[in-house]
């Protein structure tokens, strides 16, 4: 059996992959329940997804946040932290987007938009790296910081709106600059305007930095380092409240590249919210999805980003509550987190395996 063979056949994946199927399977079961026709349903959600240009455009818009979002989460949990705060970290990225997007004027494109996104991915960077230095310098549980950081963050960005970028008689700041937006113009008319942008192109390059940092660099080995045994490091001379600072404001910027791209490629402007849009919380389940692996989490942005997109075909084309997807989505999660119930599944074909091995 070849590498290739060995990668698609082994536990660490099959077993998310059995995950998903239990997940579609369990969601089928509710749909009967309800008295709804499971078949009818998934095939309007995938009609949904890839029934024309538009909703293949939109569904890789809904997947793009994810991406970073995922990522976010995944850096930190690889380098030994829990950051649940990348809802707050994305609205800031967002808020400093939409600053630079709307103030800033008589620059031309190719300074506009990359001031935008350095500025709002910088603040967003900032934002995790205030729950890292209480963490490192005063042994402030970073759970608990990044939950109420995501509250402030929600509530600054709504009063920075409606003080300084509030378009008269709107809920809503004006829209940015032609120059600072992202947007591939000439791609969204090709797919019947789907709001396709160049956001989609940075997540998957921000992957590949996630995996270049942490496993091609000095500092990425010593974040890791500190992630695995924070004594150990400590020993070998590693500057630990350094690294956790670092490692918070580097999933941060992830985070926040995810809120400025919304703002930047999708939206042209931002909303004074009720509530957080909900990209960071999803994230957390994406990086537990892909195993807080690059690739997995691109993947594992896909289904979801797919699903949740796909799900309005399931009410529209089944008049199926497209509450049910968050079931599906939920109950694939819950198999992914309880890896005995998906072994438990899988001891036939272990099995035979294991025969086919020893013959």
């Amino acid at each position: 059996m070849n590498k290739v063979a060995r990668i698609f056949t082994s536990e660490s994946a099959v077993n998310p992959i059995v995950a998903i199927v239990l997940g579609l399977l369990f969601g089928a079961l509710v749909m009967l329940a309800g008295g709804y026709n499971p078949i009818a349903a998934y095939g309007a959600l995938f009609a949904r997804i890839f029934g024309n240009s538009y909703d293949i455009g939109e569904s890789i818009r809904a997947i793009t946040p994810l991406i970073l979002t995922g990522l976010s989460v995944a850096f930190a949990f690889r380098t030994g932290l829990f950051n649940i705060g990348a809802e707050g970290q994305f609205v800031m990225g967002m808020t400093g987007a939409t600053f630079i997007g709307v103030k800033v004027t008589g620059l031309p494109w190719i300074i506009h938009a990359p001031l935008a996104v350095i500025v709002g991915a910088l603040i967003g960077g900032l934002w995790g790296a205030i729950a890292g230095y209480l963490k490192a310098k005063r042994g402030v549980n970073e759970v608990i910081t990044t939950i109420m950081l995501n509250w402030i963050a929600l509530f600054l960005s709504n009063y920075i709106v409606n003080t300084f970028l509030l378009e008269p008689k709107q809920q809503r700041s004006y829209m940015i600059q032609d120059s600072a937006s992202l947007s591939i113009t000439w791609l969204s008319e090709l797919m019947n305007h789907a709001r396709i942008h160049w956001g989609t192109v940075i997540a998957i390059l921000a992957a590949i930095v996630f995996y270049i940092i942490l496993w091609k660099t000095r500092q990425g080995y010593e974040l890791r380092a500190v992630g695995h045994n924070i004594d150990a490091a400590k020993y070998a001379g590693m500057n630990v409240n350094r690294n956790i600072v670092k490692a918070m404001f580097i999933s941060g910027i992830f985070a926040g590249l995810g809120g400025v791209f919304e703002i930047l490629g999708v939206f042209h402007y931002q909303v004074v919210a009720a509530a957080s849009p909900g990209y960071g919380f999803d994230g957390i389940a994406v990086s537990l999805l892909g195993a807080n692996n690059p690739l997995g989490i691109v993947l594992g942005a896909a289904l979801f980003g797919g699903l949740s997109y796909g799900s309005a075909g399931m009410s529209f084309g089944a008049d199926v509550p497209p509450e049910i997807i968050r079931i599906v989505i939920g109950s694939v999660i819950f198999f992914v987190a309880t890896q005995g119930i998906v072994k438990w599944v899988l001891i036939p074909f272990y099995s035979k395996r294991k025969k086919e091995r020893a013959s």
